[in-house]
């Protein structure tokens, strides 16, 4: 039964801010529940931070690199399929995620299969079978882990036990990975790589999965997702994937204003009443949506009204974020035989962008051929950098000059790998950690929230509310309360707050299929 004083669906109105993947599923599914629901978005494009640019005749991908939920019958793609964005669309899927090279040529190939994968490291280090055999072991362990078995109800995790038979149908699903969770969900890739002998190894794990704090139990499991076919990449780029879900959204009778960046979220009596936009133009809503920035929604459209400690303690800097400098080119030279990713070991540091780097990652798109024109390439850098150095700076001509000398040097050591490189590069795209805030309003120019780590797998694991204390009306969702900056777990919170919604309103959540 409907909740005391609540209103028939058709008549409640939903404002969402943000046209990220978040805002977007919460706005399909809003609609598909009978919700009115608008989005202002600040940008004139869809997706955030799951975006894609065009320079000339290039397209540089600003976000994914493996999609969750691309097989079919595999965890999220359900989902997909209820957002519309993988009917039609071509699924990239690849035999290795990345390479290690140290300055000998020596070289460790992560292999996406298991079997494989074991082989090829007790090649390079048969006295570390043990922890070889150990990873391995728990790749495949993880092969038909569900993860959103985790985020599939509105309830996190551990708060779903008034319910008894979603209780049992939930542990059921978990137990056979409790153990393996239990072992490595706390256990970072760089404590995991202090448990070789071999120097590559040691040096290389690291470096393998994105960031060394990332918990080897979310590596290993994205391994398994990949080798199972659920982790390939969608051919055409994260913003033609992002506008699948736009088209999805505005089928549904949705409605979407771009370039209408939200100043306040109004509240009267302690209820969120809709938002206030830059250009003081006023939206009234019966329920209010923020899947943009959490800071900014909290501390600054809200005024820091309704904040417990714990609330405070997440944003007070001692979380991981990831801020970083993307270089892109386009280079007319054909890099399709080359390693897709691979990252070079140095025995000297180069200096970028105020830091010392004994590594440099490469990334090239040759395995998507929309991204750039025949027999040409996109290559991408990716190099992790303090959003500080860069706000130091900004406004100078020196803010400028950095950008062009961090792109030059990158050049130059892809001129010393691949003579005639120089040559061959016919446009060059910086976006600094100054970039991703601009275009995005992310705190410190965050790429995906906090990162997933030792600390968020707790927050993870317990949920973070999508509500606050004290205030009625307003959810929160995306990457500020689903840690780890996955793009299907972000579309999935914006999935659990309809239902969060759907709850309270006393009505059964629908999703369909288009």
């Amino acid at each position: 039964m409907p909740l005391p004083n609540s209103q028939p669906t058709e008549h409640k109105s939903i404002a969402i801010v943000g046209a990220g993947v978040a805002g977007l599923a919460a706005g399909c599914y809003a609609q598909m529940n009978g919700y009115r629901s608008q989005i202002f978005e600040l940008h004139d494009l869809p997706g955030g931070l799951c975006t894609a640019w065009q320079r000339g005749d290039y397209v540089f991908d600003g976000c994914i690199h493996y999609l969750l939920g691309s097989g079919p019958g595999q965890p999220f793609h359900q989902m997909w399929q209820e957002l519309g964005a993988v009917q039609g669309r071509a699924m990239v899927s690849v035999d290795e995620f990345m390479r290690v090279v140290d300055s000998n040529g020596r070289t460790l190939i992560l292999y996406v299969d298991p079997d494989r994968l074991e082989d090829h490291l007790l090649s390079l280090a048969p006295g570390d079978a043990r922890p070889i055999r150990a990873f391995c072991a728990g790749v495949r362990k993880f092969a038909g882990f569900d993860m959103f078995a985790l985020k599939e109800s509105p309830a996190p995790v551990f708060r779903r036990f008034r319910n008894p038979l979603e209780a049992r149908r939930l542990g059921a699903r978990l137990l056979p990975y409790t153990e393996p969770m239990l072992r490595w969900a706390f256990v970072s890739a760089e404590e995991f790589g202090q448990r070789f002998h071999d120097p590559l190894l040691r040096r290389a794990w690291p470096l393998l999965f994105g960031w060394p704090q990332i918990p080897v139990m979310a590596a290993m499991s994205q391994l398994a997702s990949m080798h199972s076919g659920n982790g390939a990449f969608p051919a055409g780029g994260s913003l033609e994937f992002t506008r699948a879900l736009e088209h999805r959204y505005l089928a549904l009778g949705g409605q979407i204003h771009y370039k209408s960046q939200v100043d306040k979220i109004l509240v009267e009596h302690d209820r969120a009443v809709g938002v206030r936009l830059y250009s003081d133009e006023v939206h009234p809503a019966d329920i209010v949506i923020s899947a943009a920035d959490g800071r900014g929604t909290i501390f600054d459209w809200l005024g820091g009204r309704y904040v417990t400690h714990s609330i405070s303690a997440n944003y007070d800097g001692r979380l991981p974020l990831r801020s970083q400098v993307q270089v892109s080119l386009g280079v007319n030279r054909d890099f399709t035989a080359e390693p897709h990713w691979a990252t070079y070991l140095l025995d000297r540091p180069i200096a970028l962008a105020g830091e010392d780097r004994l590594d440099i990652g490469v990334k090239h798109y040759g395995f998507d051929p929309s991204l750039a024109p025949p027999g040409k390439s996109v290559i991408q850098f990716m190099i992790p950098s303090d959003y500080d150095y860069w706000q130091r700076i900004y406004g100078r001509k020196l803010y400028d000059t950095e950008q062009d000398q961090v792109a030059e040097i990158l050049i130059d050591f892809m001129q010393q790998r691949y003579p005639g490189f120089r040559e061959q590069v016919e446009v060059i795209d910086v976006a600094t950690p100054l970039s991703f805030e601009r275009y995005t309003g992310n705190w410190r120019g965050s790429v995906c929230g906090w990162l997933l780590s030792k600390e968020t797998m707790r927050l993870l694991l317990r949920g973070i509310p999508k509500t606050l204390p004290g205030l009625d009306g307003l959810y929160m969702a995306g990457q500020w309360v689903e840690p780890g900056g996955m793009v299907p777990m972000a579309a999935a919170s914006g999935r659990n707050v309809i239902q969060m919604i759907c709850a309270r309103d006393g009505i059964p959540f629908r999703a369909e299929v288009p």
